[in-house]
């Protein structure tokens, strides 16, 4: 029998892109193959995310869309993984019984059982029952529930999600063929401080650290494999902590440990060293250890507990990366204390000072970069509150800002003890005034970088020169064909004149790259004739600015 073929969409956050990385990878040591398109799928698996109502959306619309699908193939199985499938749990099979598998973020090392039994089932199901009958879900669960968040220490029954991490493939060559040049590596998982809006913690678990050699030892495979740039993840990753003393090992492997009660703020551990691994003593480990590592980068970090410590590791460490990404939420005190966030504006702007007094060096070409997160129209936010949080924007100057309109998510603390009473006109108001507000400040940020020298890595085309690539638009609707400029492009059966042959020719001959500066600032930039775009990808090379946008910057080779 030929290989199963899998089609694997994922939704949401770094986490996710991470997680349905594993899943893939432990599918094809099984013997599945991938399929980009979902009709040719013989499984259907959407990895999703419960932070933002959107991407939510797209999930139950896109398994609505497998209904019809299903009938035609009862032999299709189709599963739900991540965040959705562990709030949701049964309740998801109910309202949709196309799905035949929910599998939480804590258990995807479970995955490949559930398959196995979903596809025997959906055989029985089809071999035996009647027409209608085959359309009953498999059900295959594996979830957390309520054992996510015990408080001892992890069991000595082990964690088997922690040899999914282990197992991972650490090739540089996808399916697809591209040189894989970035990673992304987990240090922690879950979340301990319970901010009112978000559903992590109860979806994800608590707060858990993998042992540091477990990823020293990974970061060592994929730079080998080829990988120049690795990202540490974690949900509040500077909360990293490892206290060797307290280490349980169960069937030869080194167990992750549950977050103890964290004390950051500007203190150093006074156990940091041999009995204790902290945040600042891993990224130092992983820069000496790993040295033909060009660059190491981490997301998501949380205010109050950024010590001096990890701003010195990185001001000391070369190939570590001087880019902060630290949401804020709000401007607001009064709100920050609705939203559970643990510090006030006074001390979030007093971190921000702390970190460019550290490592804002822009004339050494290493200027320091900050990235935040915004949610506009939590309930009873004023618009005092509202001109606080635009205020702390223009003070804390993001080189770019996430910024998303309140939506009560099901399973948060805020969706029971807030009403959401902030009309839907005011919110769309307030979003667009701050994007505008962070659009100004990143264009005069760009401004600043023209005439300066950057040494970036080359990530790969230009959205630009893939929209080229692919041809101008020739989808149909109602059966015209769409035109481009007033004509009918040359890709869609119209002709072109000798000059726009000419003008093609020489965009191809100078494909125009886009590559990531260490502070995160995208720069696009043309490749000299004749080179190969996919000979560059993944090499450090000096470039000069030579104009700006708010979205990146534009720069010429600097040899």
């Amino acid at each position: 029998m030929s290989r199963r073929r899998v089609y694997l969409e994922t939704f949401g956050c770094q986490m996710n892109e991470l997680d349905s990385e594993l899943v893939a990878g432990q599918l094809r040591t099984l013997g599945y193959s991938f399929t980009p398109e979902a009709g040719d799928a013989d499984v259907v698996l959407y990895n999703t995310c419960s932070v933002r109502e959107h991407a939510e959306q797209k999930v139950w619309s896109r398994l609505g869309e497998l209904k019809e699908e299903k009938r035609r193939r009862p032999g299709l199985v189709v599963g739900v993984l991540g965040c959705l499938a562990e709030r949701e749990g049964e309740d998801l099979i109910r309202r949709m019984p196309v799905v035949d598998v929910l599998c939480g973020p804590g258990e995807l090392d479970k995955l490949p059982a559930l398959l196995d039994n979903a596809v025997r089932t959906r055989e029985s199901l089809m071999a035996d029952e009647p027409d209608d009958d085959r359309l009953r879900s498999a059900r295959q669960l594996a979830l957390q529930g309520n054992t996510s968040r015990r408080s001892a220490t992890l069991a000595a029954a082990g964690d088997s999600l922690e040899l999914l991490d282990l197992s991972r493939s650490t090739a540089a060559t996808g399916d697809d063929g591209p040189v894989r040049k970035s990673a992304y590596v987990r240090i922690t998982r879950g979340c301990n401080k319970f901010c009112t809006y978000c559903v992590v913690p109860f979806t994800r678990g608590a707060e858990v650290h993998r042992p540091p050699q477990h990823i020293i030892d990974e970061c060592k495979r994929l730079a080998d494999a080829g990988v120049v740039e690795i990202t540490l993840l974690g949900q509040t990753v500077n909360h990293y902590r490892f206290e060797h003393g307290a280490a349980v090992t169960v069937g030869g492997v080194v167990q992750p440990q549950k977050g103890r009660s964290y004390q950051g703020g500007h203190r150093r551990d006074p156990f940091a060293g041999e009995s204790v691994t902290t945040f600042a003593g891993l990224l130092a480990r992983i820069h000496e250890e790993v040295p033909h590592l060009a660059r190491l980068r981490f997301v998501t970090s949380y205010p109050r507990d950024f010590g001096d410590d990890v701003l010195e590791v990185i001001r000391d460490h070369p190939r570590i990366c001087r880019y902060l990404h630290v949401p804020a939420q709000s401007g607001s005190d009064r709100l920050l204390g609705l939203m559970n966030r643990g510090y006030s504006v006074g001390e979030y702007l007093e971190f921000l000072d702390r970190a460019r007094a550290h490592l804002d060096r822009p004339e050494e070409g290493r200027p320091l970069m900050i990235s935040g997160d915004f949610i506009v129209g939590f309930p009873t936010e004023s618009d005092e509150d509202f001109a606080a949080t635009v205020s702390l924007l223009e003070k804390a100057r993001y080189k770019n800002s996430f910024i998303f309109k309140y939506s009560p998510r099901p399973g948060t603390v805020a969706i029971g003890k807030f009403e959401d009473d902030v009309p839907e006109a005011v919110k769309r108001r307030r979003n667009n005034e701050l994007l505008a507000a962070q659009a100004a400040i990143s264009s005069a940020i760009g401004a600043e970088q023209v005439g300066r020298r950057f040494e970036v890595m080359v990530e790969g085309l230009s959205v630009r020169e893939q929209k080229r690539r692919r041809g101008p638009s020739c989808d149909t609707q109602g059966g015209v064909t769409l035109t481009v400029g007033g004509r009918v492009p040359s890709a869609c059966g119209g002709g072109v004149s000798h000059a726009e042959e000419d003008a093609v020719e020489s965009r191809e001959s100078t494909p125009q790259m886009s590559a990531r500066t260490d502070s995160d600032m995208i720069v696009l930039f043309d490749l000299p004739a004749g080179e190969s775009p996919d000979a560059w990808v993944g090499r450090l090379v000096p470039v000069r600015i030579t104009s700006a946008t708010a979205l990146s910057l534009h720069a010429t080779l600097d040899r």
